[in-house]
């Protein structure tokens, strides 16, 4: 089963609602800005009916480069994390 593309995901949303394409795709970068403007500040960012955004800190760590095999230092980074909410989970598991 191959995925649906943004494309095809704006069009079926844009049909099933009655919205035009491009009043679809706006909102969608109104949210991922939305997203990205709460998680710098709060830490995470909710969307109802799928999960939750969560901002997490990667701790400094020892790895190894594959081709050479040399203890390499990572360094601690900012990462987001994304936790799917409890309906999602249910409905999905079903």
């Amino acid at each position: 089963m191959a995925r649906m593309t943004q494309s095809e995901i704006v069009n079926s949303l844009a049909d099933s609602s009655g919205l035009k394409k491009t009043d679809v795709k706006g909102m969608f970068d109104a949210i991922a800005e939305l997203a990205v403007s709460e998680v710098r500040k709060n830490g995470e960012f909710t969307l109802p009916g799928f999960g939750k955004l969560v901002k997490a800190t990667r701790k400094a760590r020892e790895g190894r480069n594959p081709a050479t095999g040399a203890v390499i230092n990572i360094p601690a980074k900012t990462t987001v994390k994304f936790r799917l909410g409890k309906a999602m989970k249910d409905a999905v598991g079903k």
